[in-house]
C-alpha cells in the first residue's frame, strides 16, 4: 500500500511520485486510484489501488540491491551470439517483454545485452530506443536508491559495461 508522497516504479515508464489517492465512480462502482506523476516524462498515470500489484507497481529497490544490479551488468551474457542470430524484431519483442515486467534486474539485462550487441552490429531503430529506455530506467532508479546524482550513475554504468 502506497501513500501520498511515496516514490513507486511503474513498469516501462519508470519512477513516479504518488501525488494523490482519489476515488472515482466507474460503472456505478466506487474505485480508489493512485495518481502518479512519472518523474522523467511528467506523465500522469492513474492505477486502481486494488490492481497496483498486478500491473507491477513497486517500491524502488533498496540501496543494498544495487551491487546485485551491477553484477548483472558485469556478467558476460553467453547468449549474445544466439541473440545476434535472431531477427531484430524478435529481439525487440523479447527485450520489450523484459522491460514490461517492471523488474529492474530484467531492465539491467536488456541494457547489458543491447549495449554489447550494439558494439558488434548496428542496432535497429527500435532496439536503440529500447536501449535508451533501459538506460534511463536504470539511471533514475539507481540514483534514487543510492541518493546520488544521475550523472554519477551514468558514469558508473558506462564504466561497468565498457571498462577502459
Amino acid at each position: 500500500m502506497f501513500k501520498v508522497g511515496d516514490l513507486a516504479v511503474y513498469p516501462a515508464h519508470g519512477v513516479g511520485v504518488i501525488e494523490r489517492i482519489e476515488t472515482k465512480e466507474i460503472s456505478g462502482c466506487s474505485q480508489d486510484f493512485y495518481v502518479i506523476r512519472i518523474l522523467d516524462s511528467d506523465m500522469i498515470v492513474m492505477i486502481p489501488t486494488n490492481n497496483a500489484k498486478n500491473v507491477g507497481l513497486r517500491d524502488i529497490i533498496p540501496e543494498s540491491e544495487v551491487p546485485k544490479l551491477y553484477s548483472i551488468l558485469k556478467k558476460k551474457n553467453n547468449n549474445i551470439k544466439k541473440l545476434d542470430k535472431r531477427t531484430w524484431n524478435r529481439r525487440y519483442r523479447e527485450h520489450m517483454e523484459k522491460i514490461k515486467t517492471g523488474s529492474i534486474y530484467d531492465v539491467a539485462e536488456v541494457y547489458r545485452d543491447l549495449t554489447i550487441l550494439g558494439k558488434e552490429k548496428e542496432l535497429s531503430f527500435g532496439e536503440k530506443k529500447l536501449l535508451s529506455t533501459a538506460k534511463s530506467l536504470l539511471i533514475k532508479e539507481i540514483s534514487l536508491a543510492k541518493n546520488i546524482d544521475e550523472e554519477e550513475v551514468k558514469k558508473d554504468l558506462e564504466n561497468i559495461i565498457s571498462p577502459e
